[in-house]
């Protein structure tokens, strides 16, 4: 069974996203400790619920699932404190997994199933959080129009031969400032604020939209290239729209730095909160999460990537690809240079 807190005095079984606006007034008496997980999720899938379900039937653990932004939620579970009902924070980017972290709402997890199946860079060095999923950050270009062959690299953003044609939405946007601390990383903050800056002179037009509006540009021929995740054409290609479909049809992915440190991947993840009140239960689910079951419906949820096992649905067509082993810690660490480097360089 599945229970969601969705506003005062209600419990549906159906899923639904809580107002946290007016969290204070959502009861806690919804909440009962024991034989259950309490979930605080900023992911919203169906697939997600049938993951829930299945955990439910092979262990008799109810989960109890309150859904809101990743951010808010983060807020929530500092503010609640030694009181919060709250087990295990599910959320997307390392980033916001570090920060979670930062704010003392984690508690370290030690656990062999995890450590064997997730591997070393996808997880916090002290154990505190887990990567669940994956995303690629890659290049997307017109299939009909091709790409220049000097254009191999997120560094060869920065050619000429891009002049005017490049498409990004803000940087503020936290895939990109996620992207911006894996350069810092790799290449050092003079380089990355070198790159930073090439690439604004590329621009077409001021950052705006999100990837899928920059796909669609891209698409039309308005520009030449964008960098986008991978779920986003994916939800394109599997879309019931044949809009969505015919669009994506007319694109085409370029996975970056083969010849080196390998694509930027960013992940969704999962920790046990400090004070959660069902801390063992919140373990083993935590590990049914990386079982093979729950990761297909996991990944397949928003086309993502499995920590677990290949790829399938409509990313798989993509093929393979070497991702970049950067610690995703680093990407929560290096965030606030990444910010600064994007506003000196002028990507507003």
């Amino acid at each position: 069974m599945i229970i969601v807190c969705n506003q005062v005095g209600s419990i549906t079984i159906a899923r639904r996203c809580l107002n946290l606006i007016a969290y204070a007034f959502c009861s806690f008496s919804l909440f009962t400790f024991g034989g259950e997980v309490n979930v605080y999720s900023a992911r919203h899938y169906d697939t997600d619920i049938l993951m829930y379900e299945e955990f439910t039937s092979q262990t008799g653990h109810r989960i109890n699932l309150i859904e809101g932004g990743s951010d808010a939620l983060i807020e929530r579970i500092a503010i609640e404190g030694e009181y919060s009902p709250a087990d295990i924070l599910i959320t997307v980017d390392a980033g916001r997994l570090w920060r979670a972290k930062e704010r003392g709402i984690f508690r370290p997890i030690e656990s062999e199933t995890l450590s064997q199946r997730v591997p070393s860079y996808l997880r916090d060095r002290d154990g505190y959080w887990f990567g669940l999923s994956k995303r690629a950050r890659v290049l997307v270009f017109n299939s009909s129009r091709g790409i220049p062959e000097e254009i191999e690299d997120y560094e060869d953003l920065t050619n000429d031969v891009l002049r005017g044609k490049v498409c990004m939405r803000s940087s503020s946007n936290i895939y990109n400032l996620s992207l911006m601390a894996s350069i810092i990383d790799a290449r050092g903050k003079k380089y990355a604020a070198q790159w930073g800056a090439a690439v604004v002179s590329n621009f077409l037009r001021s950052p705006q939209g999100n990837d899928t509006s920059n796909l669609k540009a891209v698409a039309s021929g308005e520009c030449a290239v964008t960098l986008a995740n991978t779920y986003y054409l994916g939800r394109m290609l599997a879309s019931s729209d044949a809009d969505q479909r015919n669009i994506a049809a007319n694109l085409s992915v370029l996975f970056p730095n083969q010849s080196n440190r390998g694509t930027h991947v960013n992940i969704s993840g999962a920790g046990i909160t400090k004070h959660a009140p069902n801390a063992e239960n919140a373990q083993r689910f935590l590990e049914y999460l990386t079982s093979e079951f729950a990761q297909k419906l996991f990944a397949e949820g928003n086309n993502e990537y499995p920590i677990v096992g290949e790829a399938t649905g409509p990313i798989s067509a993509f093929g393979g690809f070497k991702e970049d082993s950067i610690n995703a810690t680093l990407l929560g660490e290096n965030q606030a240079e990444a910010a600064r480097t994007f506003d000196r360089a002028g990507w507003n």
